[in-house]
């Protein structure tokens, strides 16, 4: 069976993104057939800005990804904070890039899941979802929502849980909040959801 390949691609400040991004990818390369690649979009902040910001090293084992590059992937996750409300504007900026790849079309009929971080519950956990569902939607890409299929965990009352079923997501609060167990697993398995899929549509 020929490989079956899944771009994440990301943006993440101060890494929690990141850290959802690692464990779907850990999801969709349990998926046999499937190689899942992780790439980072390029940061549009100043250096100095993100020194002021007290922004972290970005990882040197995730490439920047440029707009062509698209187009060899068979299936996407795409990742992002939130900020108010919507999309990073790393990642917009970087949509607004592929006008050439949009105009020939050539990301029509692919599969792509996304996933996010929040600060706190009013900060656009189903509303970044949903907006970002646009640049999915002029692509012709197919958004691929993660339901309730992940189990019991959807439906947690006890303990704060980012995510919905479009897709994984978590809480940063001030910053110092991480990816809780509950939201590590959903993100492991969208990544596997959206492999599996990803990989039937291919055959």
């Amino acid at each position: 069976m020929p490989l079956t390949k899944i771009y994440i691609v990301y943006y993440s400040l101060y890494g929690h993104v990141e850290t959802m991004a690692r464990e779907i990818q850990r999801g969709a390369n349990s998926v046999a057939d499937v190689e899942a690649t992780l790439w980072r979009v390029p940061e549009t902040l100043p250096s100095k800005v993100l020194e002021k910001m007290k922004a972290p090293e970005q990882p040197d084992d995730v490439p920047e990804i440029m707009p062509q590059q698209l187009v060899e992937a068979d299936g996407f996750l795409f990742g992002f904070p939130s900020r108010f409300g919507v999309m990073a504007a790393q990642c917009k900026a970087f949509f607004d890039t592929t006008s050439d790849i949009w105009a020939s079309q050539l990301l029509a009929g692919k599969p792509a899941g996304i996933f996010w971080s929040t600060g706190f519950h009013g900060g656009g956990q189903e509303l970044t979802a949903l907006t970002a569902i646009t640049q999915l939607a002029h692509h012709g890409m197919m958004f691929i929502p993660l339901g309730y299929t992940s189990g019991g965990g959807m439906f947690e009352m006890e303990q704060v849980r980012g995510g919905s079923p479009y897709g994984a997501g978590t809480y940063a609060a001030d910053g110092s909040r991480q990816p809780t167990e509950l939201e590590l697993q959903q993100a492991f398995h969208q990544g596997k959801y959206v492999a599996q899929i990803t990989r039937k549509l291919k055959k």
